[in-house]
């Protein structure tokens, strides 16, 4: 006769002993990792937010009494010429990162493949981005200075300083030679989340491409964009909202002055200068929501773009393996 198996209910382990446990103590550790940054989170992010945006409904100064003026700040906000009219020159900076992500986006499509001295040339493009940016301004500040690295340069070449523009004076030019410090400075970092994502492409992609006929040009527009949409949605979020929010090489170079405070520069005067702490915390808020609105519309634009592109993908996918089965059958009929 079979022996029937009695099964014992395990005791009931007390607190202590569970807290004592291996199970226990994961627990803690894990609840101490997530305790710890979102205290601080809260403590230096959320909390101050918080207080800012309560500031936005008050006249006052850092120091003194406050006057509660509801949205009158958010209104002044919009009336003001220098502080809604500063956004306009958001649009020199979007132009700018426009052409900072062509150029790292190609720089990087073709390091990302075997190149003479590629890794050197890397290291260059990407060490702008290591300079602190007060020191970038600094050294545009005299890069830009009449009669000296850039005026001597263009000489070089030709140009006569008469018939040379006053780069950070001239408000036709300004802001232009502003952008491209700015794209001097970042591409080399757009250029450096490129090559990492386009060699995490399968190079059984590439073969297969090739096997169709494919040439350079239709494997970058079929292959490389596709499979690296996720970091190019990244980079482009990056770069419109860096451009909303510009204020080192304004500040540093020029200090705003000769029509080229950003929205931050203005900022910074009616706060500091000013002393209009309510009107430049609503201005920190209006901005905000214009960067939450343009980051939801670009999500929502490239996922548009890269839903035909996937498409496309997918039917290429398709023809290369019909393709790969007849060489197949015809190899196996030899």
């Amino acid at each position: 006769m079979a022996m029937s198996k009695t099964i014992v209910p395990g005791k009931k382990r007390t607190f202590l002993e569970w807290a004592r446990s291996r199970d226990g103590q994961k627990v803690f550790v894990m609840i101490a990792f997530m305790v710890i940054p979102l205290v601080l989170l809260f403590t230096f992010t959320y909390l101050p937010f918080a207080e800012m945006f309560g500031f936005s409904f008050y006249k006052m100064k850092y120091l003194g009494e406050r006057k509660f003026v509801g949205l009158k700040n958010y209104i002044k906000v919009f009336e003001r010429d220098d502080c809604f009219g500063a956004l306009k020159l958001s649009l020199y900076y979007m132009a700018g990162s426009i052409v900072q992500l062509a150029l790292s986006l190609y720089l990087a499509t073709v390091l990302s493949f075997k190149v003479k001295g590629g890794n050197i040339f890397k290291g260059f493009m990407f060490f702008p981005y290591l300079i602190n940016g007060i020191a970038v301004g600094f050294i545009f500040k005299f890069f830009y200075t009449r009669g000296f690295v850039f005026d001597t340069v263009l000489q070089w070449c030709g140009f006569q300083l008469d018939n040379l523009p006053y780069w950070l004076r001239d408000q036709r030019i300004n802001n232009i030679s502003l952008v491209a410090t700015s794209v001097w400075r970042y591409f080399g970092q757009n250029m450096v989340l490129f090559i990492g994502a386009i060699m995490s492409v399968d190079s059984e992609l590439y073969e297969a491409a090739m096997l169709d006929g494919a040439n350079k040009f239709q494997q970058f527009i079929y292959i490389i964009l596709p499979s690296i949409k996720t970091i190019i949605t990244l980079n482009v979020i990056l770069s419109i909202t860096g451009s909303l929010s510009a204020f080192e090489p304004p500040y540093v170079i020029t200090d705003g002055a000769n029509g080229t405070g950003t929205y931050f520069v203005v900022m910074h005067e009616i706060a500091h200068t000013q002393q209009k702490v309510g009107l430049a915390s609503a201005m920190a808020i209006i901005l905000l929501m214009i960067i939450f609105a343009a980051t939801i519309l670009q999500k929502l634009f490239f996922k548009y773009v890269f839903k035909n592109a996937e498409d496309e993908d997918i039917n290429a996918a398709v023809r290369r393996e019909k393709k790969l089965a007849r060489m197949a059958a015809r190899k196996a009929g030899k």
